[in-house]
């Protein structure tokens, strides 16, 4: 068989369903292989949208999504989207095309070192260099974009190296288990649990990422420990649970910052220091940390481990609930309270443009709780982290340690044809929607029915946010946007403009029950953003 044939073998292999990209002449042979496979591909409009798809797959499966680009700027373009699977550590395999081995050793059109490129990038970069090595190198791929800390990797593939003959096979796959924790580590986490005054938990990504959940709440529920998680963690303990304090990263004066404010000992759970820096939640540098994770925790001045407790989180967790002594958590409830109030202080509210609360609000009632929400990074990014409520893992996807813009559309096909029997909605702002709402053809090609929720603003309202914030005046955030009505119904998409907040939740109904792509155009009043920092400013701690 040819190189390119192996290859297809090899990704079958491994599991894989779908290959999200654009065909180019560099990877012709391996697009002709793909023919004769059940490995479905997915032709995008630009590669980075290829690459959040993978990206989001990646999160939702806990298998490794895959993406595909020829060489040069194809490839180049996957960019974006790779680094963000890799710093919001998702398993992700990109492969591109490069120009034959004859032609790389000197100036040549289109072609970079792109193994030095996404090195950076990436756990891993390598290319097939001899077709011989190929089932090595996409084991090895895999293995390691989903090896704990899991994340991106990246193949480059020579075009005269695919079209080499080849006799081969696939290696086995095999799936090493979790290591134990030590069980010293243990008694010395349990411990310190014990004899804490004012326990809290930060709950991260890695909850989700090891499927720890319901250990987790189990952990809080018998010990009595608040527990607050960081945007990527939504939904790992569920929001409607007695010791859930919402998410933390907002700004350290917070409800759930008062939570901190008053710990002795916190417990980090599958934290990732790229979703929240330590110093926003630690500043004084004082309390006792315990790191419970897969991996030793970073160095960083802010976070400093007192006890650190590596190994399968889920055993983790369990066998220190076995030997610590529960606490009265007294301070839970008040802080609960105050965000709960928070939350309904809007339901009815029915000025427009709408505020962020309410078109939450609106979103949460019409959408089932394992309904997914895929959300964009921007002003309204911050809004969701903080007020949409999640009861399960990974139904509010946030990209909070790369954090890029333009993810949540392809995200949301993504998640779709990972989830079919779930609904899907795309909350993203005007700017975010634009950079990539090209793959709203991919998704009505491959008729993905999602929702598109656009807060529109005209604006980078996140920055402007800050600029306001710091100087009082803002510098080059404002734009024009196009008729998001007329415009989806160019492709195809159903519209809708809110015109009036009263008709927010018969629009939503609607759109989810379209048979198709809907795009709803809702002007959002961001006046809300400064009375939010106002009054988080003046907060006082309700404990």
């Amino acid at each position: 068989m040819k190189a390119a044939e192996l290859f297809i073998r090899c990704l079958e292999n491994e599991g894989v369903e779908f290959v999200f990209g654009i065909p180019g002449e560099e990877n012709l042979d391996v697009m002709d292989a793909l023919l004769d496979s059940d490995i479905r591909f997915i032709t995008t409009r630009h590669e980075q949208g290829a690459a959040f798809m993978a990206d989001v797959y990646g999160r939702l499966t806990a298998r490794a999504g895959v993406c595909l680009a020829t060489l040069g700027p194809g490839a180049t373009n996957l960019l974006t989207g790779v680094a963000d699977a890799n710093m919001d550590y998702a398993p992700l395999v990109a492969i591109a095309g490069q120009a034959a081995t004859t032609r790389l050793h000197k100036e040549s059109h289109q072609v970079l070192d792109l193994t030095g490129i996404f090195e950076s990038v990436t756990k891993y970069s390598t290319s097939l260099l001899e077709p011989e090595i190929i089932p090595e190198v996409v084991r090895k791929a895999f293995k390691v974009a989903l090896t704990p800390k899991t994340g991106a990797t990246f193949i480059e593939f020579p075009e005269n190296i695919a079209e080499m003959p080849i006799e081969a096979t696939p290696l086995p796959v095999s799936h090493p288990p979790d290591p134990e924790p030590p069980a010293g580590k243990i008694t010395e986490a349990a411990d310190l649990i014990s004899k804490a005054q004012n326990p809290v938990i930060l709950a991260g990504n890695g909850v989700v990422r090891s499927q720890a959940s319901r250990q987790l709440c189990e952990f809080a529920d018998r010990l009595n420990i608040p527990v607050a998680n960081t945007f990527m963690a939504k939904g790992v303990i569920p929001f409607k649970h007695r010791c859930a304090l919402g998410s933390a990263g907002l700004q350290s004066t917070d409800y759930v910052g008062c939570g901190f404010d008053r710990a002795d000992v916190i417990i980090c759970v599958g934290y990732d220091l790229v979703e929240y820096h330590p110093y926003l939640w630690h500043p004084d540098r004082d309390r006792k940390i315990i790191h419970i994770d897969h991996s030793p925790a970073e160095v960083d001045a802010h976070y400093p481990v007192a006890v650190g407790v590596t190994g399968d989180i889920k055993l983790s967790l369990e066998r220190i609930a076995q030997q610590a002594s529960p606490h009265e958590g007294r301070h839970i409830r008040p802080l609960r309270e105050r965000l709960v109030e928070e939350m309904n202080q809007h339901r009815d509210d029915l000025e427009f443009p709408v505020k962020p609360q309410k078109i939450i609000w609106d979103l949460r009632t019409a959408l089932a709780l394992e309904d997914i929400v895929i959300c964009d990074v921007g002003a309204h990014k911050m809004w969701m982290a903080r007020m949409f409520r999640c009861e399960h893992p990974n139904t509010c996807i946030i990209s909070n340690g790369f954090a890029s813009m333009g993810i949540a559309v392809p995200g949301a096909i993504a998640a779709k044809l990972a989830e079919p029997g779930r609904k899907v909605v795309a909350v993203t702002g005007d700017a975010g929607f634009m950079m990539n709402s090209q793959e709203i053809e991919t998704a009505i090609r491959n008729h993905v029915n999602i929702v598109i929720l656009i807060w529109s603003d005209s604006s980078y309202g996140l920055i402007e946010w800050k600029q306001m914030n710091q100087f009082r005046r803002i510098s080059n955030v404002r734009f024009n946007n196009p008729d998001f009505v007329k415009y989806a119904e160019s492709f195809g998409a159903a519209g809708y403009r809110v015109k009036r907040t009263a008709d927010l939740p018969t629009i939503l109904k609607e759109a989810l029950d379209h048979d198709g792509v809907s795009i709803i155009d809702c002007p959002v009043d961001y006046r809300e953003n400064f009375k939010l920092t106002e009054q988080l400013g003046t907060l006082v701690c309700p404990t």
